[in-house]
C-alpha cells in the first residue's frame, strides 16, 4: 500500500520557498517550484487536492481577491486549512503595489450567516490575529540600522499594541488603530467545510 502525501502549497512565494510546499510564483528569477501570474484563473491544480494552502502579503496584489478566494476553495480539500497573512487596510496602502486593503470584516463574505455578504464559498475561520509589526518588517529592521535595544523596545511596543488590538479586533479595527499609526498585518486561519 503507498502512502499518500499531503499537497501544501504556498502561493507568491517571492523567494522565501517552504520545504515541504509546493511554492508558486509570478516570477522565474526568485526560483519557485511553479511560474503562474496568480491573476490568471483556473489556477494549475486539480480540485479538492490541497491539504493546506498560504498566501502571505499577497492577496492584497491580486486584481480580484474574491476571486481568488473561489479559486484556492476550489483547490482546498474539504477540511483543508488556508492561511492568509495580510495588510490591515490603516496601513495596506504603504505600499505603491498594494491594490486592496483588508479588516476584521473580510470573513464576513464567506459565511452563510452574513447572507447579504455572503461572496459564494464558505470557510469556517478558525482565527485570526492583528499585527502592528509584522515579523518580515522585524528580519528587515536590523538591515535599515535599527539597534538591538531600539528592537527590544520595538518588539515590547509589538507585543502590548499587538495584544490590545487582539483583545477587542474590531474597536481596534474601527477607532483607535490609528491613534497608534495603523496596524501592519491581519492573519486569517480559514478551514474549508
Amino acid at each position: 500500500m503507498s502512502e499518500q502525501t499531503s499537497l501544501k502549497i504556498n502561493f507568491g512565494s517571492s523567494g522565501t520557498n517552504k520545504p515541504g510546499f509546493i511554492n508558486v510564483d509570478i516570477r522565474s528569477s526568485v526560483h519557485p517550484d511553479v511560474v503562474h501570474d496568480l491573476n490568471i484563473f483556473p489556477y494549475p491544480f486539480a480540485d479538492n487536492s490541497a491539504d493546506e494552502i498560504e498566501l502571505v502579503h499577497l492577496l492584497e496584489h491580486l486584481d480580484r481577491p474574491f476571486r481568488a478566494m473561489e479559486e484556492l476553495h476550489r483547490i482546498l480539500k474539504p477540511g483543508g486549512k488556508l492561511y492568509i497573512a495580510v495588510p490591515h487596510f490603516s496601513r495596506g496602502f504603504t505600499h505603491t503595489e498594494h491594490s486592496h486593503g483588508f479588516d476584521v470584516s473580510f470573513p464576513y463574505y464567506f459565511t452563510k450567516r452574513f447572507p447579504n455578504q455572503f461572496y459564494g464559498v464558505e470557510y469556517e475561520l478558525a482565527s485570526m490575529r492583528l499585527n502592528w509589526i509584522n515579523h518580515i518588517t522585524f528580519r528587515y529592521l536590523p538591515e535599515l540600522g535599527f539597534g538591538k535595544v531600539t528592537l527590544f523596545f520595538l518588539r515590547g511596543v509589538n507585543t502590548f499594541l499587538s495584544w490590545l488590538g487582539n483583545a477587542s479586533p474590531f474597536a481596534c479595527s474601527r477607532l483607535w488603530c490609528f491613534w497608534v499609526g495603523g496596524f501592519e498585518e491581519i492573519e486569517f486561519h480559514f478551514v474549508k467545510p
